[in-house]
């Protein structure tokens, strides 16, 4: 390491004792820039040091640097933690101040929020302590006695440049913890589909808007009954944010809560609606939702369509085709809406797609036509029945983003329910 040299001159007068920063006697000299150019601020480095004479040796090494350099003097830790609170780049620090001995020095300089760098000054016989200082967050140490005014610039700016890197570290780290913590919240709000009926094989796909979260707005459940009926529900509130998906995991565990506690099927909207009412943060928000309920034999299946997109049946051309008067109003916009239900038959063998309509809204590549109802139905009958529900759920959502070029815009969540008996692989 760099060690400082003592002169062991006398020649303090140029010194001043430390007074108001603006007046202080050790400052750096300035550049002898031409007017008119502009000149980069000056590092304000404080110096803890009683001795005048190494106060001194340290500006005449600093000038000899080329300038560039502010240098603040202060006689003991008091009066240099004030400059900190003023603001420093970097603190040189010497182990042998009159209020504070030794290591709890540094202690104080490191532990201040200013987050200057910090180079200790210690004597040849003191480097186990320096090295000690450096374990306890100095960048840097210097030997008195032995380092020229290169060094000394050298190891200023390098201490500088470490304490930076450490602290852009440390706030990645921070955001990277914070980043997983809220990553582990979002997975416990999304459901866990409970079905053991052994008729009905499913799988569940989720994405968030353009990849920018692992939560959006919609949201998606499926809950089997004591009976084996299965009751699946997926929604869809307006608009992206942290309130939305706030709102999605209300509704969601509302529904869940009514499903659980046995509330009529044809009232679970109405109470889903008014938890909508009670949350949202604005009157003008709305959300899609859509109720199935199906039979233990998987046969048969009841819908309640809130304007939602009507499922898809695989094999079929196009989405389910709802009867007139079977589509029932949006969630949070009339007074007194009414939702009816209307009953489907599904046969033996079947697979059904329940989605929210981000998966549909993408653009294909040229940006002329959206990806719609047809392209999922398309898609879903090219995968052809020995697809699983996992399988077609990744070949839905690959297939919408192909199509549109780029990750959907709008949060994607799908739940598909199959009895075909190659779904149960």
């Amino acid at each position: 390491m760099s060690e400082l040299i003592d002169p062991h001159r006398d020649d303090s007068a140029g010194v001043a004792g430390r007074a108001d920063p603006a007046e202080d006697g050790v400052r750096a000299s300035q550049s002898g820039d031409p007017p008119g150019v502009p000149t980069v601020a000056a590092l304000r480095v404080l110096l803890l040091e009683d001795d005048p004479g190494d106060a001194y040796l340290v500006r005449e090494l600093l000038e000899l640097a080329g300038g560039g350099y502010q240098l603040i003097w202060s006689r003991d830790l008091a009066d240099g933690l004030v400059e900190l609170d003023r603001g420093v780049d970097c603190v040189l620090v010497d182990l042998g101040l009159p209020d504070v001995a030794g290591l709890d020095t540094v202690r104080s300089v490191v532990g201040h929020p200013s987050g200057a760098a910090v180079v200790v000054l210690t004597g040849f016989s003191d480097r186990a302590v320096a090295a000690e200082a450096v374990l306890l967050g100095a960048q840097d140490y210097l030997i008195k006695g032995r380092v020229d005014h290169e060094s000394l610039a050298r190891s200023i700016r390098y201490a500088i440049a470490r304490r930076q890197s450490q602290e852009s570290s440390r706030q990645l780290n921070e955001a990277l913890l914070l980043q997983a913590e809220s990553a582990r919240m979002e997975r416990g709000l999304v459901a866990r589909p409970i079905i053991h009926n052994p008729r009905f094989h499913w799988a569940v796909r989720y994405e968030a808007g353009g990849r920018r979260a692992l939560l959006g707005g919609d949201f998606f459940d499926a809950i089997e009954l004591e009976d084996g009926t299965v009751r699946v529900a997926v929604g869809d509130i307006c608009g992206h944010g942290a309130d939305e998906a706030a709102l999605g995991v209300a509704l969601r565990v509302a529904w869940r809560a009514l499903v659980l506690s046995g509330a009529e099927p044809d009232r679970t909207l109405q109470a889903v609606e008014r938890v909508l009412r009670s949350e949202r943060a604005s009157d003008e928000t709305f959300a899609t939702m859509c109720d199935l309920e199906f039979d233990p034999t998987a046969h048969h299946v009841k819908l309640r369509m809130a304007g939602h997109p009507s499922p898809l049946v695989v094999g079929q051309e196009d989405v389910l085709d709802i009867p007139p008067g079977g589509r029932g109003p949006l969630l949070g916009v009339f007074d007194d809406p009414v939702w009816p239900t209307f009953e489907v038959e599904l046969g033996d063998h079947w697979t059904m797609v329940i989605y929210t309509d981000g998966i549909v809204e993408g653009h294909d590549r040229d940006g002329t036509e959206r990806f719609d109802s047809t392209g999922l139905a398309r898609t879903a009958a090219a995968a052809g029945p020995v697809s699983s529900p996992r399988e077609l759920a990744d070949a839905l959502v690959g297939a919408a983003e192909s199509a549109n070029g780029e990750p959907l815009a709008d949060d994607v969540a799908l739940v598909i329910l199959s009895t075909d008996a190659a779904a149960g692989r």
